[in-house]
């Protein structure tokens, strides 16, 4: 029945590997976060930890997100070197996971506004998770070449799903943006606009879509492992978000919820 939906089970253990791995990896980061055991960055830095070691690096936030995605989107422009591109899936998805990580770096030099730091073992974390899993799934889209396509073909919706995703992730992270007008303003606001009368995270829910349609481009284990272990890592992020709010502003609407609209 898999096979419907996925190319046939890879046989190699590496890629068998890591997507137990990413995601286990990506779980595990999500029930810390509900933990209040946050990667320090953005407004949970220092947020329910005790005081750092001397020794931890603290960096400015846009140096941290520079670091946190530009081994990937090298690994992306890499896929169309490394591997050849005759076939449209690998090709397709190639071509998103570049524009992903390319609008990612555009918004940290042009979009974002900064409150806090990032702490540079958690930059690197961030920044390895995201190489791996960007060399990885690449990889085990290469290998599928040759295998009987799936009999359900999700490429196409796929490419429309991230679409949709990276828009409304776009339109929100400026949303957001718009809030501080000044790049040292530092005071934290409730959102306003777009879906976030309803919810305190549709940037976070529109990040889901996009991978989703990733995991639909490429149709493989490995896409969909990672894509699943990284919504239970935003679900876990945005109850968390909420919370934060809440705690933070006594006028926050009891009917904003967290990341799914009138449910969660």
């Amino acid at each position: 029945m898999s096979t419907t939906y996925i190319f046939p089970q890879l046989s190699s253990l590496f890629v068998t590997s890591m997507s137990v791995i990413s995601f286990t990896i990506l779980a595990v980061y999500g029930f810390l976060e509900l933990r209040e055991k946050h990667l320090h960055y953005s407004k949970f830095w220092n947020s329910g930890s005790k005081t750092f070691a001397v020794k931890e690096i603290k960096l400015s936030s846009r140096t941290g997100m520079l670091i946190t995605y530009t081994p990937a989107f090298l690994a992306a422009v890499a896929s169309f070197v490394i591997y050849p591109q005759e076939d449209i899936r690998m090709l397709l998805l190639s071509s998103a996971l570049t524009i992903h990580f390319l609008k990612r770096i555009l918004e940290v030099l042009f979009v974002h506004k900064y409150s806090g730091g990032m702490i540079l073992d958690s930059a690197v974390i961030i920044s390895l998770s995201y190489g791996v899993c960007t060399a990885s799934v690449t990889y085990a889209q290469s290998l599928t070449k040759g295998l009987p396509e799936p009999s359900i073909d999700l490429k196409y919706l796929g490419c429309l799903l991230f679409i949709l995703g990276i828009s409304g992730n776009f339109y929100h992270h400026c949303l957001l943006s718009r809030m501080r007008r000044l790049q040292g303003d530092k005071e934290y606001k409730i959102p306003k606009g777009g879906l976030f009368g309803i919810i305190i995270c549709p940037h976070y829910l529109f990040e889901i879509i996009g991978f989703v349609g990733l995991a639909l481009i490429s149709q493989t284990l490995y896409g969909f492992s990672f894509t699943t272990g990284s919504a239970l890592y935003l679900i876990a992020r945005s109850y968390v978000t909420r919370r934060w709010y809440v705690s933070k502003f006594e006028d926050f609407p009891k009917n904003v919820k967290a990341l799914i609209p009138y449910v969660l």
